[in-house]
């Protein structure tokens, strides 16, 4: 019995151990997105995400192909729209921090992950939020660590939202919907992660830190939480 248990172990191990990908909740640690929240584009199957209890679902292993992703669905995907009018404005995955003085060669959806990372290399010195969610980097490369996405996959919108789905469920999505945070707590944390966001002053949790400020009144942003979650 004892070696079937070590031999159990063992086989475990080699497997990988635990399938779940982690994710650090927001009072964890978790770095803020920290960006000037106008985004400027400067040119023109299993899924890892589930829409169930738990938001993460497994994870696959690291991949350098095409990963395939679940579009975000009903009030998650009105949320994730709501970010992005703060962050992203019209330019959406395609959007780039306005300061970056040398933008990337490409839009951001047409580069890899990989490209991505080059560029933030060959660039010192400039901001580099990217995206409909305005990632920086320290955020670009530990959501992609979680979700077991390689250097070279696509920075697609689809890729896009589902790191985003992990920066929710940190600002306590899961919590939100099972009735333990209520809506403005909820909307407090999510602002602690996304510059554009107000608190409830109007004020971003950033103001004046690296040049970022809200891009969205208090009563917007309630509002359109009230709209997805009218009894949140």
């Amino acid at each position: 019995m004892l070696r079937r248990m070590i031999l159990g172990i063992l086989l475990w191990l080699a497997l990988g151990g635990p399938l779940l990908a982690e994710v650090r909740p927001l009072a964890g640690g978790a770095e803020p997105l920290l960006t000037r929240s106008v985004g400027v584009a400067r040119a023109s199957s299993a899924s890892l995400f589930s829409e169930g209890a738990h938001f993460l679902a497994r994870a696959p292993p690291l991949s350098d192909g095409p990963v395939p992703f679940r579009a975000p669905q009903g009030e998650v995907a009105l949320l994730l729209t709501l970010i992005a009018r703060a962050e992203a404005g019209a330019a959406g995955h395609d959007a780039v921090q306005h300061g970056a003085r040398i933008p990337p060669p490409r839009a951001p959806t047409a580069m890899t992950l990989g490209e991505i990372f080059g560029w933030i290399a060959a660039t010192p010195g400039q901001p580099h939020a990217i995206g409909r969610y305005q990632f920086i980097p320290p955020t670009l490369r530990r959501v992609t660590a979680a979700a077991g996405i390689g250097p070279d996959v696509r920075f697609t919108p689809e890729v896009q939202d589902a790191l985003a789905l992990i920066l929710l469920e940190e600002a306590g999505l899961t919590a939100f919907r099972e009735g333990r945070l209520d809506r403005r707590g909820f909307m407090a944390r999510l602002a602690r992660i996304w510059a554009g966001l107000p608190l409830p002053d109007g004020r971003s949790h950033y103001h004046g830190y690296a040049g970022n400020r809200a891009t969205m009144s208090w009563e917007a942003f309630e509002a359109g939480m009230a709209r997805i979650w009218p009894t949140g």
